[in-house]
């Protein structure tokens, strides 16, 4: 049921979303800086369970769009995406009953915090991806039918624009272009919705998982508790499955590159420990999207693969992997909702131009447990 979110649960969700982001979303810590100043500023923020929503109430999810590796060095103001709100309940006639995110990232599951302060609004326990994703059809809601327009992006400048496409796909592609134009990065409020859309078609309590997530890796040391173990115990009552070692390895090379409004690239790493005498390879497009070993595939989207700080055991984002860090490659099975046919259809990995079928990373990995053996 609804309660209040403060600056220590802020501190606790840019962990545990960036887990989830697998490694996109944004700098969680920019993003975890942005809502602790707001919420200090105003106050805590009510975090509404879905069925708290009443069934016609507006429901907008709002965050940034953009290539993160432009974010670290273009800073927002904090009321971007503020303003793409209220230009959009302008245009609705109507005003907003909550905000949601719209995926699971380190920055934009905290940017809806940032946006609820400020308008002193609550925000719904749930987003539309599950994870992130780097493209705006790809989200659970237009997967089972909202409209992403009417849809309005900001920049820091205060540059704005109103889109309504024919659907989610020319959305993307218009949105893109705008955003590159911006400087690489726009701040959005997209896919409005009643509470009953949002109920049929959005993830439930990802930010409390986020939460208990980040509590899990901050507190483990002081429950003389493996990291990964207490995150089996928080995603042990979620929707997604048990965690899977898929390798520790050091990184080797990055190539990574803005391109199209993505950071797009590929980690090289050299196993470590267990996995001494191998490589692997991940390919990320803003997000993790397909693990190797030499030629086997070892997890693929919409599968999460982060990679965890084999000191702190913290997530790293795509933009900030680097030659030399030692690294663990953890893989979460995703929600069933994410798994159907005409999810795969949008984030799959035939979509992303991997000419293989979707297998769970489960099955991929069979008999593995958290501990990789």
């Amino acid at each position: 049921m609804a309660r209040l979110i403060g600056v220590e649960e802020i501190e606790s969700l840019a962990i545990g979303a960036a887990v989830l982001g697998t490694g996109g979303g944004g700098d969680p810590h920019i993003g975890k800086l942005m809502a602790q100043e707001a919420i200090k500023e105003c106050g805590p923020v009510t975090l509404l369970d879905p069925s708290e929503v009443p069934e016609d109430a507006l429901c907008v999810p709002v965050a940034m769009m953009g290539a993160p590796t432009v974010f670290v060095e273009k800073i927002p103001n904090g009321d971007e995406a503020l303003h793409s709100l209220r230009r959009l309940e302008e245009y609705l006639g109507k005003k907003a009953f909550a905000v949601m995110p719209m995926e699971c990232g380190g920055l934009n599951s905290t940017i809806p915090f940032v946006v609820a302060a400020r308008a002193g609004l609550p925000i719904v326990d749930a987003d539309g991806m599950g994870r992130a994703f780097p493209e705006l059809q790809m989200e659970t809601f237009g997967v089972y039918g909202v409209s992403g327009t009417p849809m309005v992006i900001t920049d820091e400048r205060g540059n704005w624009s109103l889109l309504n496409t024919v659907d989610n796909w020319m959305m993307e592609h218009i949105s893109r272009g705008i955003a590159i134009r911006m400087g690489g990065v726009g701040h959005i409020a997209e896919y409005p919705m009643t509470g009953d859309e949002m109920r049929r078609t959005s993830i439930f309590h990802t930010v409390t998982l986020g939460i208990e997530l980040g509590k899990a890796v901050s507190e483990s040391g002081k429950r003389k508790l493996s990291p990964l173990i207490a995150m089996e115990e928080a995603l042990v009552n979620s929707n997604y499955g048990k965690p899977i070692i898929l390798f520790e390895a050091k990184i080797t090379d990055v190539d990574r590159s803005t391109t199209d409004g993505f950071a797009k690239g590929t980690v090289t790493l050299e196993g470590i420990n267990k996995d001494e005498g191998h490589e692997f390879i991940v390919d990320f497009q803003n997000e993790n999207l397909i693990a190797y070993k030499g030629e086997q595939i070892l997890a693929t989207v919409p599968d999460l693969i982060t990679f965890l700080d084999l000191e702190t055991f913290k997530p790293l984002t795509t933009e900030a992997l680097r030659y030399g860090y030692r690294v663990s490659c953890l893989a979460i099975p995703t929600p069933p909702i994410m798994r159907t046919e005409e999810a795969l259809k949008v984030w799959g990995p035939k979509y992303f131009g991997y000419d293989v079928p979707f297998k769970p990373v489960e099955k991929l990995n069979e008999g593995m447990m958290l501990n990789g053996k």
